[in-house]
């Protein structure tokens, strides 16, 4: 390959990787694969070498990771493969409220995407209004179903690991 057609192609691999194109949003070709619930799409960007943490710069949507948009479209294939690929689970948006992928399964009501990412290792602290999970619960009233879903969950657990324990006895 020439050196002037070389240098353009390995500029091109660079921007592809950092998630150099990007549409008004500031969304990467991998951001609006996971929003789209795209696995195919996904594993291909990967494959190629996208960041799997690129964070869109749109004015409204500044800090936000495929995962994010993966996790408020509730598309646990696709987020199993961002966690498999190194996604942080904790990212947070920029900003005020600092919103994390848990938020937006949570804000959305994807019961299986916030069941998936609690599982997963998310953070959800014992006591909702723990100060360290921002934002507040005003920000975010999706937070509140979703402490109530993984309570029932806890419980359901606690009573089937109860009955697998007096059935063995």
């Amino acid at each position: 390959m020439p050196e002037d057609k070389l240098g353009s192609f390995r500029r091109t691999q660079s921007l592809r990787r950092s998630g150099g194109d990007r549409d008004d949003r500031g969304w990467t070709s991998l951001h609006v694969g996971a929003r789209r619930g795209d696995i195919r799409e996904v594993k291909r960007l990967l494959d190629e070498g996208m960041d799997v943490n690129v964070a869109a710069w749109g004015h409204k949507s500044q800090g936000v990771t495929p995962l994010h948009l993966a996790a408020e479209g509730g598309h646990l294939k696709v987020m199993d493969v961002l966690l498999e690929r190194g996604a942080n689970i904790d990212a947070r948006t920029k900003g005020a409220c600092g919103w994390t992928p848990l938020h937006n399964a949570a804000k959305e009501r994807k019961k299986q995407a916030v069941k998936f990412l609690v599982e997963n290792g998310a953070f959800l602290p014992a006591d909702m209004n723990d100060t360290r999970f921002n934002p507040p619960l005003h920000y975010c009233p999706g937070l509140e179903w979703a402490y109530d879903e993984m309570r029932r969950l806890q419980q359901e657990n606690s009573s089937s690991a109860e009955a697998s324990c007096s059935s063995e006895n």
